[in-house]
């Protein structure tokens, strides 16, 4: 789940969780200070009111006032931690161990002999072993302290008796988890939003970069440059600066390759124009003769007539010939008409003809075209020349240009040596633009790519050469968004 997720989202809630650890951290933390707290002052406690009954006592003592003694602890007791549940007992045990006064006489009855007994699963010591403060700690977790009682001139008068229940050093999680969540909540109403916004700063301009790679290729180099996010961060800018790079890079390429298929457009023109200028000459010949014959025999209608029929058909064969030519030099944006084919192979025809090559055309047009015709021409073009030069003499082509809703499809089979799938791949791979070949195969596969297409030779023919040409039929301007 979490690879699932972009990094604009990883990061803040990352940051969000840690928040979040951190706050449960540091409440634990605190807890377990406030639990070792606590029992350090307990004892604290209790070694000030040993120490205050040690001192008030005495008089006491040596006045055998057992009321007062009562008094005075019981009013101690209700100071120390867990008294008012019963979990603590104070008392004054007399020379022998035996309870002189206590704060709970229902638990330590006066005169109970405890020095030196069993008491609560606990061995106490003699009284005689006692000459300084005694800490007895029972199974349970619960606490004795006895101390001696001295006398001015450092006699001992008595011992001091206090035992705490486990139940006073426990933990009270409850009441310490009660915080911890208060403090938990707190910090993730308060830290979580900030971390959230923090990680939403840091990952702002990471999505920009991203929104600009992905815009790379539709909309305008020099837009997507502006839209390049500018920070201060380093490693944000190193990005960036290698988007900027490869942006232009990429606009460069574009441009020469633009180049190339302008000089290849040119270059076939050229070599069409050669082509066409002997189609030319030859009604030219034939209406120079017939001017010759109207100045010689003008006066004879018949002759005359024939003669102007002549001129009429040389004349309309040059303008046929130069109409086919004429969209083929000229860069437009009109949209591809049925007739750009029969144009093209007009064009052709001349050449194919010289090596006695036939060529059939099929045409089936189901849907209005909407691709520009400059392109779709030169792809004829190229595709004509490439099979006339590859169908050699007597040999046959078939052109076939199909149009429905989705495509524009021309292909081009032609006998001759036939080209392998591993051949036309290398062919593509090696050709650079320049062509030198003049098979013309490498720009109609950037043009296909230009136009979001394909360009391909089937695998099923076995006996002809069977190239296939496919794009979109949409409008050109929805490929250069």
């Amino acid at each position: 789940m979490r690879h699932q997720l972009p990094y604009r989202f990883q990061i803040p809630l990352g940051l969000s969780l840690a928040v979040l650890i951190g706050a449960i951290f540091v409440t634990a933390v605190t807890a377990k200070v406030q639990s070792e707290n606590g029992r350090k002052d307990t004892l604290s406690l209790l070694d000030r009111a040993m120490v205050l009954v040690t001192a008030q006592v005495r008089p006491m003592l040596s006045a055998d006032d057992t009321w007062r003694t009562f008094s005075l602890l019981k009013d101690i007791d209700a100071l120390l931690p867990g008294a008012s549940m019963g979990h603590t007992r104070l008392a004054v045990l007399n020379l022998n161990g035996a309870v002189f006064a206590a704060s709970s006489p229902a638990q330590l009855g006066t005169g109970q002999k405890m020095l030196g007994q069993q008491w609560h699963q606990t061995t106490m010591p003699p009284a005689k072993d006692i000459v300084q403060r005694v800490q007895l700690n029972s199974t349970d977790g619960s606490l004795i302290w006895i101390e001696p009682i001295r006398s001015e001139d450092a006699q001992t008068m008595g011992f001091v008796f206090v035992e705490v229940d486990a139940e006073v050093f426990r933990t009270n999680w409850s009441a310490l988890l009660r915080t911890a969540l208060l403090g938990i909540v707190l910090a993730v109403a308060l830290l979580v939003p900030v971390g959230w916004w923090v990680g939403r700063r840091m990952t702002r301009p990471v999505g920009k970069l991203v929104q600009v790679i992905e815009d790379i290729g539709s909309e305008d180099p020099s837009v997507l440059q502006d839209r390049i996010p500018r920070t201060s961060d380093p490693e944000l800018g190193r990005i960036g600066h290698a988007i900027s790079q490869l942006m232009t890079e990429l606009e460069h390429r574009q441009q020469v390759e633009n180049r190339a298929l302008a000089a290849e457009r040119l270059a076939v023109v050229g070599r069409m124009t050669a082509a066409v200028a002997h189609e030319i000459n030859n009604p030219l010949a034939g209406l120079l003769t017939a001017t010759q014959t109207l100045r010689l025999h003008g006066n004879n209608e018949d002759v005359r007539e024939r003669t102007v029929d002549l001129l009429g058909r040389g004349l309309q064969q040059i303008r046929t010939t130069v109409a086919a030519l004429l969209p083929q030099a000229r860069v437009d944006d009109r949209t591809l008409d049925p007739n750009d084919l029969e144009d093209v192979v007009t064009l052709v025809r001349p050449i194919a003809a010289k090596l006695e090559i036939e060529i059939a055309t099929h045409l089936e047009v189901d849907s209005a075209i909407h691709v520009s015709s400059a392109p779709l021409r030169q792809v004829m073009l190229n595709l004509l020349l490439n099979a006339v030069k590859a169908a050699g003499e007597k040999g046959l082509i078939s052109a076939e240009l199909e149009v429905d809703s989705e495509k524009v499809c021309f292909c081009v089979k032609n006998t001759g040596l036939v080209l392998t799938q591993d051949e036309f791949h290398r062919l593509l791979a090696t050709e650079s633009g320049d062509d030198p070949r003049g098979y013309g195969l490498w720009v109609c596969r950037q043009i296909a790519n230009h136009l979001g297409g394909s360009f391909d030779i089937s695998s099923t023919e076995v006996e002809q050469t069977y190239l296939m040409f496919k794009v979109p039929n949409q409008q050109a301007r929805e490929h250069s968004k």
